[in-house]
């Protein structure tokens, strides 16, 4: 009786979290995201919910570990030059992180925005350069994303700059095999946009592999931006391979 008490008290708390937090955004298998305000700022706020089938005391401390560790190499990320939310506050109470909102579109999003608008070489010459120049950063760093997928990736719409969101499953590792699975993910999700392709595509033919085309773009380029003037002294930190 105590228990089921105390399930009905938590769900309770749960949805009066959820009201307060703002507009949910998404919701995945670990958590909840919402679009809330921090000090009159706009922002983004993620909650990490509890697990009803872990013992209450287990799950909070696992809950709060993994919310320290996603703040922490998102931290870190910033540090080593890779273009993250700014981090605002950690709530070990309520599980949360409140971080700066990001204005713009995914990388998923633009490439299969290609299918219908043909391919912009130039925009996607950038965006392929700064995947390249982040992952670098991160891996030289010795952090591994852990889900380095396009959705993962955001181009703000101010100034076109890529930024890395959703650190939920990163960890610190120099094992080569650790960064080669984060790569992985990243060239798997391509892949799968590649199989696609026609979903994007204009009916009458006009642009036939738009995606496919945006995709290929994406994955050889930062195999080439090692080599350009651009990228000076931080060479090292394109390559993707």
């Amino acid at each position: 009786m105590l228990c089921f008490t105390w399930l009905l008290g938590f769900m309770d708390t749960s949805q009066e979290q959820e009201q307060e937090f703002g507009i949910l955004l998404k919701q995945g298998a670990e958590g909840r995201v919402f679009a809330s305000t921090f000090v009159g700022r706009q922002c983004v706020i993620k909650e990490r919910f509890s697990k009803k089938y872990r013992h209450p005391l287990l799950d909070s401390k696992l809950t709060l570990k993994r919310l320290n560790a996603e703040a922490r190499c998102m931290t870190k990320a910033r540090r080593l030059g890779v273009p993250t939310p700014v981090l605002y506050a950690v709530d070990p109470i309520l599980h949360t992180l409140t971080f700066e909102y990001v204005d713009g579109l995914s990388v998923k999003d633009i490439l299969l925005g290609f299918g219908s608008s043909g391919v912009n070489e130039e925009r996607l010459n950038d965006i392929a350069t700064q995947i390249g120049n982040a992952v670098g950063k991160l891996h030289d760093g010795g952090l591994v994303h852990g889900d380095l997928t396009t959705s993962n990736m955001i181009i703000k719409n101010s100034d076109n700059q890529l930024v890395l969101i959703d650190f939920g499953l990163s960890f610190t590792s120099t094992i080569p095999e650790d960064k080669a699975v984060d790569l992985s993910s990243c060239l798997s999700n391509l892949i799968l946009l590649t199989n696609n392709a026609d979903f994007g595509d204009e009916p009458d033919g006009e642009n036939p592999g738009g995606v496919q085309k945006g995709v290929e773009a994406v994955v050889l380029h930062p195999e080439q931006a090692s080599s350009s003037e651009a990228t000076g002294q931080e060479a090292h930190d394109g390559r993707m391979m």
